[in-house]
């Protein structure tokens, strides 16, 4: 295993990014940043997935990204290869969970906020240190920030790039859930084993509607998709037959 690198691991219907840079608490470095878009590709179109977890090696998520290259960041902007590896993550077509433990800060919580829910740790640490460097957060990462807390709590984060415990994360809707850290592995498993039983049809939908990323046309295809693929009566008839549904349908692939 190099130094650094996005370790993948598929366990039956959960795939798990583990970033793995010890070394550097995890931090991101621009191979890890290229790296991420095709293999979140890769695992997209596996048929068996029905999840995405993403965590980090040992008890750190990711203390942020590598800073070596400064010329190349500032030079970069909204194009940076990391807002582009986040970019792609919003986009996975299927659930993913961050599970935090320890320091989740910068270019780590950038990731975090990506997922579709973030399960914390006790121990875990959020912070956005932009204004502590001199940088100017993204503003794609800065939007998806305020959505997700609120306008109030994401100008707290991005003006005094404070790092706030596990338990305001809760509060502010930065974390959806807080657990002692020897219970979070179980946590996960359960909530990735959950979304696996339902109907991905549903969920797929779902996804693309809470993220405002269906049109009109789109939420109409979803409907049909509903009627010929048989998904709602499958669902209804397992429930009357107190058996467990038998979902088939599974997501195109690009």
């Amino acid at each position: 295993m190099a130094e650094a690198e996005l370790v993948v691991e598929v366990s039956g219907p959960v795939a798990t990014v583990v970033i793995h840079n010890p070394p550097r608490r995890n931090a991101m470095t621009p191979a890890m940043w290229r790296q991420l878009p095709p293999l979140l590709d890769e695992v997209e179109a596996d048929p068996s997935v029905r999840a995405l977890v993403l965590t980090g090696a040992g008890d750190t998520f990711c203390a942020g990204a590598d800073l070596t290259d400064l010329d190349e960041l500032l030079a970069a902007g909204d194009g940076s290869i990391a807002v582009a590896a986040e970019e792609r993550l919003a986009r996975f077509a299927k659930p993913t969970i961050a599970a935090v433990r320890g320091a989740c800060v910068g270019g780590g919580c950038q990731l975090a906020v990506a997922c579709d829910l973030r399960i914390a740790a006790d121990d875990a640490r959020f912070g956005v240190p932009p204004a502590r460097l001199g940088l100017v957060y993204p503003a794609p990462t800065t939007r998806r920030l305020a959505r997700l807390v609120g306008p109030s709590a994401a100008k707290h984060l991005l003006f005094t790039a404070e790092l706030i415990d596990a338990e305001r994360a809760l509060r502010i809707g930065l974390a959806d859930e807080v657990l002692p850290g020897e219970r979070l592995a179980a946590r996960v498993a359960e909530i990735t084993a959950t979304i696996a039983q339902r109907s991905p049809l549903s969920v797929a939908a779902a996804k693309e509607i809470v993220d405002d990323r269906a049109a009109p046309s789109r939420i109409a295809w979803w409907h049909r998709k509903v009627a010929d693929t048989g998904e709602a009566r499958e669902g209804i008839t397992a429930v009357r037959e107190r058996r467990a549904p038998g979902f088939a349908w599974t997501p195109p692939t690009a």
